[in-house]
């Protein structure tokens, strides 16, 4: 069963890696292009590495973290969200790739780098979340057994793993070289937002203690702010 699930993950990296490659240097048209390539090769190497520790360390989790996306969400209100959040994700890569194409911004390299840094901070925080939340699925959902977690991230704010992916979003056009891109992590960040509060709105119901920990720890997103 570890095989398949090992098989079963690095397959689904590796088509979401050739459609992210495809998705960069498509639009570019250019292989010419060092920081879609620095981009490709610092997320790349974050998911894999992330895979490969969590699959000895809590093969659990990756199972549950397969299914993600439109599709598979079970609440009607969050295939909404995500339908939005997977199109602006696309053109998050999109728009910068364009903007490379077409010359539209002049970022400095140091930027681009700051970027790549800002996409590896996020996966470090969602590194720590998968370590102290095992449960952490790619859709909203309670298992049986599940239970409040209140360690690690989570005794900081409430959603710290969508607070992760907004420091990969902010980091994402600016890793590839667009300050156009960076207009859509606005509504990237009104739809996390959006997703976060209707995801309570279910934990409420359904989570036993969720209402006392939403008391216990104030901040849902960013610390001390929101």
């Amino acid at each position: 069963m570890a095989h398949s699930l090992g098989r079963r993950s690095f397959e689904a990296i590796a088509q979401f890696l050739i459609f992210l490659a495809a998705l960069i240097f498509l639009p570019a048209w250019s292989l010419r292009y060092w920081q879609g390539w620095l981009f490709f090769a610092v997320f790349s190497a974050s998911i894999i590495l992330m895979t490969v520790y969590f699959l000895k360390a809590d093969p659990g989790l990756v199972g549950r973290r397969l299914k993600a996306g439109p599709v598979d969400e079970k609440l009607k209100s969050q295939k909404r969200i995500q339908t939005f959040a997977s199109i602006l994700i696309v053109l998050l890569i999109l728009v910068p790739a364009l903007d490379h194409r077409f010359g539209w911004s002049s970022v400095p390299a140091i930027v681009s780098i700051a970027g790549d840094v800002l996409v590896v901070a996020g996966f470090a925080v969602t590194f720590f979340v998968f370590r102290a939340n095992s449960y952490t699925s790619g859709t909203v959902e309670v298992a049986k057994d599940q239970t409040i977690v209140t360690t690690g991230p989570y005794g900081i704010v409430r959603h710290p793993m969508y607070s992760g992916a907004l420091l990969m979003f902010l980091g994402m056009p600016l890793a590839l070289g667009s300050w156009y891109g960076l207009l859509l992590v606005i509504p990237m960040a009104a739809v996390l937002v959006w997703r976060l509060q209707d995801e309570e709105r279910y934990l409420e119901r359904e989570l036993p203690g969720y209402p006392e920990y939403r008391q216990k720890v104030r901040h849902r997103l960013v610390p001390g702010v929101y």
